[in-house]
């Protein structure tokens, strides 16, 4: 079951992102990674800043999160976080799909470079790179991280990015 997150999953959101981000621990850039990855309160900053959490429930337990934020003429897809136990089922793919159902805008989504299968997961749903010069200007543009991270990030946008604002934007 997919539901929209509210206040009192707060503390459930910030356990999840923490435990899924192990994986980035010794792929992502060692300046990168701190413990926990996300704190409370930069996640609730990300709260406050419009990102919007959803979640898929599976035995009455909250398993997977993914944030939507609107930017003007796109939206971006923001924390998107399986509990380790639970990947690999569709969780992911789940949250995109409804999330993606919930816009005509353009999607864009920033992930780490070396996180080959967050890379791979978007492009088997049908997003693309975009070229790096298009990436370093989206980033700054729509998201708020340290030029370490746009440095080491890439970029995926959906069709409609393509097709529209972002044409001239592929790799």
């Amino acid at each position: 079951m997919i539901r929209q997150c509210g206040d009192s999953d707060f503390e459930t959101i910030y356990q999840i992102i923490n435990d899924a981000a192990q994986a980035y621990r010794g792929v992502i850039p060692d300046d990168r990674w701190k413990e926990p990855y996300m704190t409370r309160p930069e996640l609730q900053r990300e709260i406050a800043d419009g990102v919007g959490f959803w979640g898929c429930e599976a035995d009455g337990e909250l398993v997977g999160v993914m944030g939507i934020q609107p930017k003007g003429e796109v939206v971006l897809i923001r924390h998107a976080y399986v509990r380790t136990i639970r990947r690999n089922r569709g969780i992911g793919g789940t949250l995109l799909e409804f999330l993606r159902g919930r816009t005509a805008q353009p999607i864009l989504i920033g992930t780490w470079a070396a996180a080959d299968w967050a890379v791979h997961f978007y492009e088997k749903h049908h997003f693309r790179q975009v070229s790096p010069g298009e990436k370093v200007r989206l980033l700054h543009r729509y998201w708020e991280i340290p030029e370490r991270q746009v440095e080491t990030s890439v970029v995926l946008a959906d069709a409609a990015w393509f097709d529209g604002p972002g044409s001239a934007g592929a790799e």
